[in-house]
């Protein structure tokens, strides 16, 4: 795998794969095609729950990506206080009774579904946007943390802290292993990630564009045009800041909320239903949609496959090549 090369990690090593690339649980995007590449590759792939109507979904979606892969699966579950909320204790109890041993949670504190992931072997990776979150995300009792940097899809948080600050200071406050998340999309990110003191990394945006995600091809030739300016910061007002593709809808976000409105003269705009429409048609206008400003590195639609495979090759020439270059004085 990745043309020979391996890199080892304490990440790989808890977790049981064979590279440290991970793919991003992306909603309307994480299904077993795409996980099940990108860990036949031996990155980590990952199912999105919440793309899964039920629970029995779920366990059906896992159960397909079963078919496609043997190696480690995750499934990530992100847990948002909501007026009515899903059913997470169900979904829960459907990865574990699927035999799913990775879990990566994102939102609130995932502490109260803890001692029933370990009682079963379940390994945790959270997600946190800031060091802060990361040090008790530590405290509480997961197994790894996945950082997420200013430049990353969807929410990064409030602190508008990029990854090569927020790296670095995630590694020196914490001990248990961690993953880079925002603005990598190949080998040199890798290679960065680890030399800012990472154990790997997770990318979304990458994924979204390869030949396994369900989306229309309409809206991956878009992010192969487009370059890293090309994302607008939506909610910034209501922090609740999210990165979303530049568009009509997620312009007109802006310019509403900029003038003073709120959420409920937004609403219609951001419905998830609208979003998939994106994914689902390929009309780049109709909704919003989330990819990084990574975009701006991404030139090609391969397989999943080979973006693990290249990353590493990639980034173990780099580390190499950098290495090189150290003289004796």
């Amino acid at each position: 795998m990745g043309g020979g090369v391996v890199i080892r990690t304490r990440f790989t090593e808890t977790f049981g794969i064979t590279h440290p690339v991970v793919q991003g649980g992306m909603m309307w995007v994480g299904r077993a095609e795409l996980a099940a590449a990108v860990s036949e590759a031996g990155g980590l792939g990952i199912i999105t729950a919440l793309t899964q109507p039920t629970p029995a979904d779920l366990a059906a979606e896992i159960e397909r990506a079963r078919r496609l892969t043997d190696r480690p699966i995750g499934v990530n579950l992100t847990i948002l206080p909501t007026i009515s909320p899903p059913p997470y204790a169900e979904y829960v109890r459907a990865a574990i009774d699927s035999g799913i041993t990775i879990l990566e949670t994102a939102g609130a504190n995932p502490e109260p579904y803890l001692d029933l992931l370990k009682a079963h072997g379940v390994r945790v990776i959270h997600k946190c946007t800031s060091v802060r979150h990361a040090v008790k995300a530590e405290r509480v009792g997961v197994d790894a943390v996945s950082i997420d940097g200013f430049e990353c899809a969807g929410h990064p948080g409030e602190d508008d802290i990029g990854g090569l600050v927020l790296i670095p200071a995630t590694a020196d406050r914490i001990t248990i292993p961690f993953i880079a998340s925002g603005g990598i999309a190949d080998g040199r990110g890798l290679a960065a990630a680890l030399a800012l003191g990472a154990d790997g990394v997770n990318m979304g945006s990458r994924f979204l564009c390869s030949t396994e995600s369900p989306v229309s091809d309409a809206v991956k030739q878009r992010i192969v045009e487009a370059s890293e300016l090309d994302t607008e910061l939506i909610f910034r007002t209501l922090n609740n800041t999210a990165r979303v593709a530049s568009n009509e809808v997620s312009r007109e976000v802006v310019r509403i909320l900029d003038e003073g409105g709120d959420f409920a003269s937004v609403r219609d705009l951001v419905a998830g239903a609208r979003g998939r429409r994106v994914f689902d048609d390929g009309d780049l206008d109709a909704g919003i949609w989330s990819v990084g400003v990574v975009q701006g590195l991404i030139h090609d639609v391969p397989s999943a496959g080979d973006i693990v495979r290249r990353t590493v090759a990639e980034a173990e020439e780099v580390l190499r090549r950098r290495s090189s270059a150290l003289l004796p004085v």
